[in-house]
């Protein structure tokens, strides 16, 4: 088992990069002017927020990239982690770039984006298929004894794939308050990390560890006001992470479960499109979910922390779901 005391430095190392580099990347993007733009029909509390510095994932990227990679802990598994965060942050870095740069505020198609990350997302289904002791089976939470797995056989690296996808969207509508993503991400990435510790997996461990400093220290100036915002970048960055980083433990089926708050914001867009289609009417005041209780009168900081709380219960659950 990983010592405690090696994460612990890893935690402190990417989170004090990040500290460093806040204040380097954030007046560079002033200068770059890749202020972000809030919605006409969005809440109009973050109207203020208009101009505030996107693309700020950069920062827990790179932190996330220079931790693991110093760290001597490093394979395969490591590696794809890696490619899995830089390729979704790039895939968010270029929406954001087309966004906030060349100022189209639509960004990517969503068929572009949704090509690129369904690409990634196979690689890592084949990798995994190829690599896992358990092969196309996965483990079903709370269920002990010979009937823990759930062989998909064929269907593995398309149910993968699309775990994969929807983890990273899921974490892209989750960042739509100050600190919202980064400190939800904090806690399952806290979760992830103590189970690689215990079942022997030290390299994402290393990368669980860097993951959690990198956003605890880009709290430091996305919590509420936020200084600078993750935009697409690092949101996607952190989506690709954690889906990543469940499935090469084979914990697919605990992500809807210990991001629970990604699933609920996702579900919450989903049927308000679906009602307005079929009916006419909408569910919730506004989609994504974080969007409703501000509506309903939650201050921000409420819904923040309230969405905090419910992540940390969730993930204690998790831990009873572990076989």
């Amino acid at each position: 088992m990983m010592p405690y005391s090696q994460l612990v430095v890893t935690i402190v190392i990417a989170f004090f990069i990040t500290l460093v580099l806040g204040p380097i990347v954030i007046p560079l993007l002033h200068r770059l002017k890749v202020g972000q733009s809030i919605r006409d029909e969005g809440p109009k509390s973050h109207m203020t927020k208009s101009g505030t510095p996107t693309m700020g994932g950069l920062i827990m990227i790179a932190a996330i990239a220079i931790t693991t990679l110093t760290s001597g802990t490093i394979n395969k598994d490591l590696y794809v982690i890696l490619f899995a965060t830089i390729a979704f942050g790039l895939i968010g870095f270029i929406d954001d770039f087309i966004k906030v740069v060349l100022r189209r505020n639509l960004g990517l198609k969503a068929h572009q984006k949704l090509i690129g990350q369904i690409i990634v997302a196979v690689i890592i289904a084949l990798y995994q298929s190829k690599v896992s002791v358990t092969g196309t089976k996965i483990l079903i939470p709370f269920v002990q004894g010979a009937n823990k797995y759930l062989d998909l056989g064929m269907l593995y690296v398309p149910f993968i794939a699309f775990v994969v996808v929807a983890t990273a969207n899921g974490v892209n509508l989750t960042d739509g308050l100050d600190g919202l993503a980064a400190g939800v991400t904090l806690i399952v990435s806290s979760f992830f990390s103590l189970v690689a510790m215990h079942w022997g997996y030290p390299s994402i461990a290393v990368f669980c560890g860097a993951l959690t400093g990198a956003c605890l220290g880009f709290l430091r100036f996305n919590a509420h006001p936020a200084r600078v915002f993750m935009g697409d970048t690092g949101s996607m960055a952190l989506g690709g992470a954690v889906a990543t980083i469940a499935i090469l433990m084979n914990l697919t089926l605990f992500i809807p479960i210990v991001g629970g708050i990604y699933f609920a914001e996702t579900l919450s867009v989903m049927m308000q499109v679906a009602s307005f289609k079929l009916t006419g009417k909408r569910i919730f005041k506004m989609s994504p979910l974080h969007h409703h209780f501000e509506l309903s009168g939650w201050k921000e900081t409420k819904v923040v922390v309230v969405f905090w709380s419910v992540t940390l219960l969730l993930c204690i659950i998790g831990l009873f779901g572990l076989n």
